[in-house]
């Protein structure tokens, strides 16, 4: 480049320049529609403080911008909330798992329940369960039935047996009497020459013609009742056993029946294998076992603790029997159980005492708590408790051959096999043990 050059460069610098402002001006006629026109000097006024070049709004015709208040983002929220409804799904099915992956001897059906009412929502299912009961309850009236179920091994000879060594027949109810109705039979096996277990079945309701009665009588001159703790009931930490009828006694085994609700489920104590599980209360029914093999169904008034006299103790609300009568509370619901009450026509079973002081073991299906005390004082109670209820609890099992074999449930109604109670249970139980070696009879 020479000294002649560069003018002219300078030039050619200005004029590109001056087409590059004429683009911009262009530009800015576009985005806005039409540029607006500046004031002159003369329009401004002199002296005035505004500056000369005023800035031109580029986004929207010179407004200001609006700032929108915007809501909850409902699509985060529904996305937080499907997270986290699948993180309590994921939690309870790993609790479920590891539940039912658990050693048990309750069937698939009822124990998936109990994990519902235990970690779910214990009113749901004694909400389905009520409604279930009411849709599923008996009417009164109609036909009777023709013939009573098969039970025990042969009825009993009783003209050679004194009258204080055997119950009396059970009076009928409803006439005509069906055969076999009310008559003790035998279970299979004798002590000291003659029966210590008797069962018979009857019709105990007449407004009910259908509904049937099973009960059991144990002679406590020739047997004793042991409690054993089962394997989660009642529940803490204690000496459990085996929790199945002990190996050394089955050889001399005449029967096994169910014990009382979860302790969970009352107010109530648990005594047994030398150890307290739950304080004993004042006033509630309890099957006491002493020293000497006796039981008694009897209300406690022993205190929190049981004496050095007491093998077993177990409490299940208060008596529904007691000198002969029903107790007058009956029908107040909230006496008798969280879950399904007094009135509801479930499977229920009880235990009483007979005035000679042998045992009374009584079950029924669509059984109210009143019914059931009926039930217990028409076949001879003098004092009796309830103890556990619904199907899948009630168990009563005789054997008509030692070490367990040849089992008999009491109802063909009853869920459980007879072999329950030769395995561990899951629950507390009694086991009817003789007190000499055992004879094999069927008549």
């Amino acid at each position: 480049m020479t000294e002649f050059d560069e003018p002219r460069d300078q030039q050619t610098r200005a004029e590109r320049a001056g087409d590059s402002r004429a683009r911009s001006r262009t530009t800015d006629t576009g985005r806005t529609g039409s540029r607006r026109r500046q004031p002159d000097k003369a329009s401004r006024g002199a002296g005035s403080a505004q500056s000369p070049l005023q800035p031109v709004s580029r986004g929207g015709r010179g407004r200001r911008p609006q700032h929108r208040h915007e809501g909850p983002n409902w699509r985060l929220v529904r996305n937080v909330a499907i997270g986290f409804l699948a993180l309590i799904v994921l939690l309870e099915g790993v609790s479920y798992v590891r539940y039912m992956s658990q050693p048990s001897s309750v069937p698939f059906g009822p124990r998936s329940v109990e994990w519902v009412r235990a970690n779910v929502s214990s009113w749901l299912v004694d909400q389905v369960e009520r409604e279930y009961y009411s849709w599923t309850a008996p009417s009164k009236g109609g036909p009777t039935i023709k013939t009573l179920p098969a039970v025990g091994m042969g009825q009993v000879d009783l003209n050679n047996v004194a009258d204080s060594q055997h119950p009396a027949r059970v009076p009928v109810l409803i006439r005509p009497a069906l055969p076999g109705e009310g008559v003790w039979r035998t279970t299979g096996l004798n002590v000291g020459g003659g029966p210590a277990v008797l069962v018979t079945t009857f019709r105990s309701d007449p407004a009910y013609p259908r509904m049937v009665a099973g009960v059991a009588w144990v002679d406590q001159r020739k047997a004793r009742v042991i409690l054993v703790p089962g394997r989660y009931e009642p529940p803490g930490h204690g000496p459990r056993g085996p929790m199945t009828v002990p190996l050394d006694l089955r050889s001399r085994l005449l029967a096994t029946f169910n014990s009382g609700f979860r302790m969970e489920d009352i107010t109530g104590g648990f005594y047994a294998n030398g150890h307290l599980w739950r304080p004993l209360v004042n006033g509630m029914a309890t099957a006491v076992g002493y020293a000497n093999g006796l039981m008694n169904i009897t209300k406690w008034t022993g205190g929190p603790t049981p004496g050095s006299d007491v093998v077993f103790a177990r409490q299940n609300l208060p008596m529904i029997v007691d000198g002969g009568v029903p107790n007058p509370n009956l029908s107040d619901s909230s006496k008798w159980g969280t879950t399904l009450g007094n009135a509801v026509r479930v499977w229920r079973s009880g235990l009483g005492i007979d005035r000679f002081g042998n045992l009374i073991y009584a079950a029924a299906d669509q059984q109210t708590v009143g019914s059931l005390a009926a039930i217990l004082i028409h076949a001879g109670a003098v004092r009796a408790m309830e103890t556990d209820i619904n199907y899948e609890w009630v168990t009563f099992i005789s054997y008509a051959s030692p070490n367990g074999a040849a089992p008999t449930k009491l109802l063909g109604g009853i869920d459980h096999g007879g072999t329950r109670y030769l395995a561990p249970d899951d629950r507390d139980f009694f086991a009817v043990i003789a007190r000499s070696p055992v004879t094999r009879t069927h008549g």
